[in-house]
């Protein structure tokens, strides 16, 4: 049986049912109709021209070829011969025809608008801009979500620089992206599922810890800071397990001196510039009560209970926060940046040290699973020779005092 496209013969199906691509060869079309049994016979020698072979389908090589169709340019990528015989019948046969492909950025668009902008944190929505405007729409410009295949993929992480994380990131964003497309039928399967794909960067920096040293250093002088604010700050983030947004959503209210207690119920985050969004902590296990630290209470001054701690009826700005550490570095005389994130790095840190306990640890910091305090909040205070002194405790049958002498020495 021949197959036609706006009247021309492109192919023929064999007794077994096999398409057979004759776009790009040249044969006799008289012949075929008689079905011999060996299609190779109809063969025409002419110069340039190169017969099936076979058993064409068990073909290794890679396919990718142009058509032609209404004046369009169709891409057609198999794996075989006979793949790329299938794909063609039915771009032929107008199963396609009537589809017109997608813009990467408008679909991107679409997506973000719709899906992510509307249902997700407003810091997560400005995330996920932030690949889209930096990484994915610039790389691909004028491709359509049908024609982005593994290797476009592979080239856009090759093309990206620093940590692996941020690529991780971008990842992220165009999984959802082509997820989509996948499940609207756009496309046969997503790019980003290939084993093929490999994403490589430089390791993220971790945050380190502050030494002992450092932290007695700054409780010690913190009534050397001039104002009040900026020593209540210091206070609070430098001696408590909390994220910079759960201090800003401090509220007076939630300080518990007569029973020693921290209510965190609130965060305070600025994802548009100085603009702040007062939400819910992180996780529902963010919103915990830790103690108060009793160092901390005597450079408080309460205020109005409806109010926030840092900025009354508005609380502070990161911008404001930044300069206030500055302020705080310049009166204690402290030779370090004053950096939130480190002080909860610290303070998790020092209370594993020194309880041992890691479901304490996780509860103050208030993670959703003990791994995550691990892997990112406890540091360790040991050293080789705390290590050495550990073995030589259980092996050696080292008394207390032999192992202190060992670690002072």
């Amino acid at each position: 049986m021949q197959r036609l496209f706006n009247g021309a013969i492109v192919g023929y199906y064999d007794r077994t049912g096999l398409f057979h691509d004759t776009s790009r060869g040249c044969y006799d079309f008289d012949s075929m109709l008689k079905l011999e049994s060996q299609h190779l016979e109809n063969y025409i020698n002419q110069s340039g021209c190169v017969p099936f072979q076979e058993d064409f389908s068990e073909m290794a090589t890679k396919i990718n070829r142009t058509i032609i169709i209404n004046g369009a340019r169709r891409w057609i990528h198999a794996n075989t011969e006979q793949e790329y015989a299938d794909k063609l019948a039915r771009l032929l046969s107008g199963d396609s025809q009537n589809k017109p492909k997608h813009n990467f950025a408008e679909y991107a668009w679409n997506w973000y608008n719709t899906y992510s902008a509307p249902n997700v944190e407003t810091a997560t929505a400005t995330t996920y801009k932030r690949q889209l405007t930096l990484h994915l729409l610039p790389f691909f410009d004028g491709f359509t979500v049908e024609d982005i295949k593994t290797d476009d993929v592979q080239r856009f992480f090759n093309s990206m620089s620093g940590a692996k994380a941020t690529k991780q990131k971008a990842k992220q964003v165009l999984n959802m992206i082509l997820d989509t497309a996948l499940e609207e039928g756009l496309i046969d399967k997503n790019p980003l599922k290939s084993k093929r794909l490999k994403i490589t960067g430089a390791a993220s920096k971790y945050t380190d810890t502050y030494s002992v040293e450092q932290m007695r250093y700054l409780i010690q002088h913190i009534g050397d800071i001039k104002n009040p604010v900026d020593r209540a700050y210091l206070a609070l983030q430098a001696l408590h397990p909390l994220r910079l947004e759960e201090v800003l959503g401090l509220k007076w209210e939630d300080i518990d001196t007569d029973n020693m207690v921290l209510h965190i119920r609130r965060a305070v985050t600025h994802p548009n510039r100085n603009q702040p969004e007062i939400k819910k902590p992180k996780t529902e296990a963010s919103e915990r009560d830790i103690g108060l630290s009793h160092i901390a209470v005597d450079y408080l001054v309460r205020g109005a209970s409806g109010e926030f701690v840092f900025g009354g009826e508005k609380p502070l700005s990161y911008q404001q926060v930044k300069r206030m550490c500055w302020r705080i570095q310049a009166d204690t005389g402290f030779t370090e940046k004053i950096t939130p994130i480190r002080f909860r790095t610290t303070v998790l840190t020092d209370l594993y040290d020194q309880s041992h306990d890691i479901k304490l640890a996780q509860y103050a910091a208030g993670h959703t699973t003990s791994a995550m305090t691990l892997k990112h909040y406890v540091k360790g205070r040991g050293n080789t020779s705390t290590a050495t002194a550990a073995i030589d405790r259980v092996y050696g049958g080292k008394t207390t005092s032999d192992l202190q002498s060992i670690c002072t020495a």
